[in-house]
């Protein structure tokens, strides 16, 4: 069937449904790339200036909960209608990311990005269900294609304006969300149709224990239950994207040479999108990922269907260990720009091959099950992320614990960073008191504590995932069969 054949197939659910992800994606991405920053950062910014455990404590959680619940999100969905939960949703969201942008306590910033997590759950399980339930074995192909590069332009402009309107206010970022947000609110209430579904038995209480048999039986077959683990390590890793690379852009990487180099071609752009101080945001550069993605899915999905997913999987995760090296391991800006793109290369390589390699090993009357519980170490990847991303990350690499550390070797004294105090604050004293400036403090910083020691960590990470899907693929699936 020719690919006009296929589009003219797709019903008028079908389009908006992939509109409708496209304004989320838009809405959560722009925030989410940035939430990192508006955690830790300096409060004199217009940030909290919490420390990275508060951040990881806060994200890990957060987005575990994004990706566990739909488990059950999705029972309800199916029980009380696709319409009623997506609108349900949205006004969650908005109103968590009003509450995210107005509390500035610590308390109330963790339960307000848990109760804009529970609005993604809400959202998460019913789109997809949707491309499903409007494409066929025909049409499926183009129809998730089409799906996923929605994802991926919503995933690009969101956090490409966040940066830009970040260098005006904070509020601005949350702003653009929330208009997002009401764009699909709008779209859901004026055209979005209830699609046909089965009448359903029992209660929505039955539904949902039944969901939970439904993960305990899939989690009884063992190989399966290894692979998922093996599978959060690999998101571990990448999760790093969003929870620890921002804020390493921010504080380590001098993002002026790219800057330069756009404003010499395109001088009207670079103002546009650069900073008051002739950089690019982490949050604008941070971006690129999902740019690299559009520009290169097709291409890298043609060279890897030639091979056994866990082949592609493993190669994969390979390249996305080169790429986040590279991301963490310099603070030359083109270097670390090419590391997005080896990253984006591994995860297109490594990511779509998931989902298809559990619907080839999951039984024959089980494939929803197992479909079922795929997320489940995206989950655990955020868990485990968000404590690498907060401590860990801290002592190792984070510029004012560092900072810290060479003040009380050197026996100087400052006052504590506070309200009234910042980290910025902070620093130009540190800086004072050393004999240097801003920037020569951070270089001083950089080649004596090497905060890009970092990049072992994560790189490490990755390829711990590959070797070990490798020894599954030898021994366990050798052997086994399956």
């Amino acid at each position: 069937m020719s690919f006009y054949k296929v589009i003219k197939q797709y019903n008028t659910n079908f389009w908006v449904s992939n509109i409708i992800e496209l304004f989320e994606r838009w809405a959560w991405y722009g925030f989410y790339m940035a939430f990192a920053l508006y955690l830790v950062n300096s409060k004199d910014t217009g940030a909290l200036g919490f420390s990275q455990a508060q951040k990881g404590l806060i994200m890990g959680t957060g987005s575990m909960l994004l990706y566990f619940l739909p488990l059950f999100t999705g029972a309800i969905a199916d029980k009380l209608g696709y319409r009623r939960i997506l609108i349900l949703s949205f006004i969650i969201y908005a109103s968590g990311y009003y509450m995210i942008s107005s509390f500035d306590s610590f308390g109330w910033l963790f339960f307000a990005f848990i109760w804009t997590s529970v609005g993604g759950a809400f959202f998460k399980p019913i789109i997809s269900a949707m491309i499903s339930r409007t494409t066929n074995k025909e049409t499926s192909s183009i129809g998730f294609g089409i799906f996923y590069m929605m994802v991926n332009i919503g995933g690009f402009i969101g956090p490409f304006i966040a940066g830009v309107l970040l260098n005006k206010s904070w509020d601005y970022v949350f702003y653009m969300s929330i208009l997002a947000i009401g764009v699909n609110y709008l779209i859901t209430i004026l055209f979005f149709h209830e699609p046909v579904r089965g009448a359903g038995n029992g209660s929505l209480g039955a539904n949902i224990l039944q969901a939970l048999i439904n993960i305990g039986t899939t989690l009884k077959n063992w190989r399966y239950l290894l692979f998922l683990g093996i599978l959060s390590l690999f998101w571990t890793a990448f999760n790093q994207l969003y929870y620890t690379f921002p804020v390493f852009v921010d504080q380590w990487v001098d993002t002026r040479m790219i800057y330069q180099a756009i404003y010499d071609e395109f001088p009207s752009f670079a103002l546009a999108i650069g900073t008051e101080q002739g950089t690019i945001s982490a949050v604008t550069f941070s971006s690129m990922n999902a740019f690299f993605i559009i520009i290169f899915q097709l291409f890298v999905s043609t060279f890897v269907m030639r091979y056994k997913p866990l082949t592609a999987m493993m190669g994969g995760m390979l390249v996305l260990a080169c790429g986040v090296g590279m991301m963490f391991a310099s603070q030359n800006s083109w270097f670390v720009l090419l590391g997005v793109l080896v990253f984006g290369l591994g995860e297109m390589a490594s990511s779509p091959k998931t989902t298809e390699y559990i619907g080839l090993i999951a039984p024959a009357d089980k494939k929803a099950l197992y479909m079922g519980t795929s997320f489940l170490p995206i989950a655990a990847g955020h868990f485990l992320s968000g404590w690498l991303s907060g401590g860990i990350f801290e002592r190792i690499a984070d510029k004012w614990f560092l900072l810290e550390k060479e003040m009380a070797l050197r026996q100087l004294h400052l006052p504590e960073i506070s309200d009234a105090f910042t980290k910025n604050d902070f620093l130009t004293g540190a800086a004072t008191q050393m004999g240097m400036t801003t920037e020569e403090l951070t270089r001083f910083l950089w080649q004596n504590y090497h905060p890009s020691n970092i990049w072992f960590l994560f790189t490490g990470i990755s390829i711990l995932a590959a070797v070990l899907l490798f020894l599954y693929d030898r021994f366990i699936l050798g052997k086994n069969g399956k």
